[in-house]
C-alpha cells in the first residue's frame, strides 16, 4: 500500500504519552485557526464516531479487564476505519482543516511498542483500515511517563498499564518522529501552554493552502 496525504485540506495529528496535553493543543491549534477563517473539524481517535464510542467505551473501561493483544489492536484498526471513512475524508475532500488528538501512531506505539507485538503486523493493519492516509503533520508532545501519569486521579484501561509499557509507547513515539522529520514535530510538553501552542503554529501556518474567496 501506497502512503498518501491528501490533496485537499491539511491534516493535522496531536500525539504523545498520557498527560502530556494533546487535548489543549488540539482546542488551541483549532481556535487560532478558526479566527483565521478556516473551517477546522477537530476529532479524536478512539471515539469520535457512533462506532467508535462503542469501541472506546470496551479497550479504555477498567470493566473490560483483558484483552487479548491482537484483539485490541483490531478494534482500534476498526475505530480508525470509520473514523477515516465517515469524517475525516469528507472533511478533508471539503478543504477542511482536520485536526485529530491521536492516529495511527498511537496504535504503533501503544498496541505495537507498548504490547510488544510486531510493529510491521500492526502498521499492515492500522494502515490498511486507514487506506494508509498520512497527516500533512504529526506533532508529538514529549514528556517522561511518570510525569504524565502522575496528572491522573484516576486511569483507564490503558493509563493503568506499568510504567515500562508507557516507556516503550514514547520511545515508540520518537523513533517515529526521527524517521521522518518533515511530516514531524517533536515538543517538549513540560514547556508552557503558550510557548508549545506558538511553536505549533509556526510549523503549521506554511502548510496551510489559500483561504477560498467567500
Amino acid at each position: 500500500m501506497t502512503a498518501r496525504h491528501a490533496s485537499t485540506g491539511l491534516f493535522l495529528c496531536l500525539e504523545g504519552g498520557e498527560g502530556a496535553g494533546k487535548s489543549t493543543q488540539a482546542r488551541l491549534l483549532r481556535d487560532w485557526l478558526e479566527a483565521a477563517g478556516r473551517e477546522v473539524v477537530l476529532t479524536r481517535e478512539p471515539g469520535d464516531t457512533p462506532v467508535g464510542a462503542e469501541i472506546r467505551r470496551i479497550v479504555l473501561s477498567p470493566d473490560t479487564g483483558s484483552l487479548a493483544d491482537r484483539t485490541e489492536v483490531l478494534l482500534y484498526a476498526a475505530d480508525k476505519a470509520e473514523h477515516v471513512e465517515t469524517l475525516v475524508l469528507p472533511a478533508l475532500a471539503r478543504g477542511a482543516v482536520v485536526v485529530t488528538d491521536r492516529y495511527v501512531d498511537s496504535t504503533l506505539a501503544y498496541q505495537g511498542a507498548g504490547r510488544t507485538l510486531p510493529v510491521d503486523e500492526v502498521e499492515r493493519v492500522a494502515r490498511w483500515a486507514t487506506g494508509d492516509l498520512r497527516p500533512h503533520l504529526t506533532v508529538v508532545l514529549d514528556l517522561e511517563p511518570a510525569a504524565g501519569l502522575g496528572r491522573f486521579a484516576e486511569r483507564d484501561r490503558i493509563e493503568g498499564e506499568s510504567l515500562e509499557f508507557h516507556q516503550r509507547v514514547r520511545e515508540a513515539f520518537l523513533a517515529m518522529a526521527a524517521a521522518d522529520p518533515e511530516h514531524y514535530l517533536v515538543l517538549d510538553a513540560r514547556a508552557g501552554v503558550e510557548e508549545i501552542a506558538a511553536a505549533v503554529r509556526a510549523r503549521v501556518e506554511p502548510l496551510l493552502p489559500p483561504v477560498a474567496p467567500a
